[in-house]
């Protein structure tokens, strides 16, 4: 018995785990603290804007639940209510915690959807000028010269006040402005992919332009629109902003992180600093969080960049 358990092989060690693409991405994006901290921070502010019913202490857009005599309140002051306002309330006797929060609502789904549907419509058209060439590619990308020759701001502006305050309007709005920037970086990846060998073959196979598209090309251009991506909601976030502030972007009764700046901004000078102060604080940690967290994506997609 001792000699069969002498000769007995030792036991197998335990097969390497095997490193896919995603799993270095992820390894190589968390080895980042600061891209990290940007994620955890961002996640955070997400979570509080999609629970924002649950979590706010008062819905800031039932005019029911707010009181004139609850106006510019003190941080940490109780209202008629009873509530107590944690940073305070604005003139209209607004909580400004959950104005803060649902203002949180609005300015993501506005970066976040404009964005999205930007980058179908940029990629798109880019895909189609860097493969059909000719005339085709330069019509469209002298529409995006074009686009880019006009002052993002005015541009945005002179659209609003075609269309409108709404939501839904600072969305068009912000999609216009922003495709060129897709439509450029797209068909730079795909003038480069264009010419692979593998785009070659899909085209000897008589395979469908639309597949080529999107099943062979697009999937090779992603990791810089991913980049762009990320940096274009923070943009659209501090646009969409930048419109409320100047009363162009979402109605009054819907405020958004903007809106609620600028409804403070006449009181900065009188002591009720609060009212603009803590909206812009959420503005700017918000737009800071996806910064860091796109500056570091363009670090890890892009091989060149790696030190």
């Amino acid at each position: 018995m001792s000699d069969i358990t002498a000769n007995a092989a030792p036991p197998a060690a335990p097969a390497a785990r095997e490193e896919t693409p995603f799993r270095r991405f992820v390894s190589e994006f968390f080895a980042s603290k600061i891209a990290t901290g940007g994620l955890i921070v961002f996640t955070i502010i997400a979570l509080l804007a999609i629970f924002a019913p649950w979590i706010a202490p008062q819905n800031p857009y039932d005019l029911a639940q707010l009181d004139i005599m609850d106006g510019r309140l003190e941080p940490g002051a109780v209202g008629g209510s009873g509530i107590v306002h944690w940073l305070g309330t604005d003139d209209q006797g607004r909580d400004m915690l959950s104005g803060i929060i649902y203002g949180l609502r609005i300015s993501l789904t506005v970066g976040i959807g404009s964005a999205f549907i930007a980058s179908l419509v940029g990629a798109s058209l880019g895909l189609l000028a860097a493969y059909a060439g000719g005339r085709t590619d330069s019509v469209i990308m002298r529409l995006v010269d074009l686009q880019l020759s006009f002052p993002t701001i005015l541009a945005a502006l002179m659209i609003l006040a075609f269309l409108g305050k709404g939501v839904g309007n600072v969305v068009i709005a912000l999609v216009i402005v922003e495709w060129a920037y897709y439509a450029r970086t797209v068909r730079g990846s795909a003038l480069v992919e264009r010419r692979r060998e593998y785009i070659e073959a899909a085209q000897c196979l008589a395979l469908p332009t639309r597949r080529i598209l999107f099943r062979h090309l697009l999937p090779n251009c992603l990791p810089p629109l991913i980049v762009v991506g990320t940096i274009q909601v923070a943009r659209a976030i501090a646009l969409e902003a930048t419109l409320s502030f100047l009363g162009l972007g979402v109605p009054i009764t819907e405020p958004s992180l903007g809106l609620l700046i600028a409804n403070g901004y006449e009181y900065m000078l009188s002591g009720k600093y609060w009212i603009s102060f803590y909206p812009g604080i959420a503005l700017l940690v918000t737009i800071v969080s996806i910064n860091l967290m796109g500056d570091h994506l363009r670090d890890v997609l892009n091989p060149r960049l790696k030190k």
